[in-house]
C-alpha cells in the first residue's frame, strides 16, 4: 500500500547505514521511488553496488564501517550536503549473558549504538538545516527486557536516550532526531536468527497483539513518514511498530 504521493521526497538526499539489505534496503527503495536520492552504505563493497545497482539510477554506494569514526565521516563527506539520515547498521545474535564474551557484548554495542553515534556525529554539519531529519533504528529490545539479548537490549535502550539528547541539541539548527522501532519483521537476518524455525516463529505470533509479523515495507513506510514535512513537528520521539508486541513483553518468547 502507498500511503504518499509519489514525489514527497523529490529533490532531497538521503544517506542509509546498513542500507545494503533487510529493512533499510526496503526503506531505500521506498525512498528512491517517493523521489529521494540516497547513498547506502555497508562493509561489503560488492554487497553495496548491488544494492545501488538495484536501486536504480538515483542511487550510489559507499562503504565503510560504522564503528571507525573517520571512515564514517569520509563516506558522508563524500556523498554530500543531506535532508535525511537513516542510522541503521545493526548486530544481533541470540545468547545468555554468562556464554557471552566482553568482546562479543562489545561487538554488538560498538556496531548499533556507537555507530549510531559516530554516524549522527559526522552527518550533522551535512545535515545543518530547518527540515532535514535523523532516523535511528532502534528494536523492542530497548523498551523490554529479553532473554538471551543483553548486548542488544543495552545497546538499543542507549539509542533511545541518544536521540533525546540530539534532538534537544539540534533542535535550534532545524534538525530533527526520532527513532524507529520496528518488532518482528518477516524476512529478515535478525528474526531468522531469533525465530530460526516454526515452533519459535508460532511464538513469536502467538504473543503479538496483531498476531503476525511485520513486513520490511510496512516499516518503510513508517521512515518516510518520519522524513516527510507530515512529522515536521516531530523530534526526540519513538514510533513503535511491533503488533503491539512489546506490551506484553518478552516473556514469550524465552528460549531454552
Amino acid at each position: 500500500m502507498t500511503v504518499f504521493r509519489d514525489d514527497v521526497l523529490a529533490g532531497k538526499r538521503a544517506f542509509i547505514t546498513g542500507g545494503t539489505s533487510g529493512i533499510n534496503l526496503a526503506i531505500a527503495e521506498r525512498f528512491v521511488a517517493a523521489g529521494a536520492e540516497v547513498t547506502v552504505l555497508g562493509r561489503d563493497p560488492d554487497k553495496a553496488a548491488r544494492a545501488a545497482a538495484d536501486l536504480g539510477p538515483r542511487a550510489r554506494a559507499v562503504t565503510a564501517d560504522v564503528r571507525d569514526y573517520a571512515a564514517i565521516a569520509g563516506a558522508l563527506a563524500g556523498a554530500g550536503p543531506l535532508d535525511i539520515l537513516v542510522c541503521g547498521a545493526a548486530g544481533n545474535f541470540a545468547a545468555p549473558a554468562l556464554a557471552m564474551s566482553a568482546n562479543a557484548f562489545k561487538a554488538v554495542v560498538d556496531i548499533d549504538l556507537l555507530g549510531t553515534y559516530n554516524t549522527c556525529r559526522a552527518a550533522f554539519e551535512h545535515l545543518r538545516k530547518p527540515g532535514a531529519a535523523v532516523i535511528a533504528i532502534s528494536a523492542t529490545q530497548a523498551l523490554a527486557p529479553a532473554l538471551m539479548q543483553a548486548h542488544v537490549c543495552a545497546a538499543k535502550a542507549g539509542i533511545e536516550m541518544l536521540i533525546r539528547v540530539l534532538a534537544m541539541e539540534w533542535g535550534g539548527a532545524g534538525v530533527r532526531v526520532n527513532s524507529l522501532v520496528p518488532g518482528p519483521i518477516d524476512d529478515t537476518v535478525g528474526m531468522a536468527k531469533l525465530a530460526p524455525d516454526a515452533a519459535s516463529r508460532a511464538r513469536f505470533e502467538k504473543a503479538i497483539p496483531l498476531r503476525r509479523w511485520g513486513t520490511k515495507r510496512e516499516i518503510a513506510e513508517i521512515a518516510l513518514f518520519l522524513a516527510s514535512p507530515a512529522a515536521a513537528l516531530m523530534t526526540g520521539a519513538t514510533l513503535v511498530a511491533d503488533g503491539g508486541q512489546v506490551l506484553g513483553g518478552f516473556g514469550a518468547f524465552a528460549m531454552g
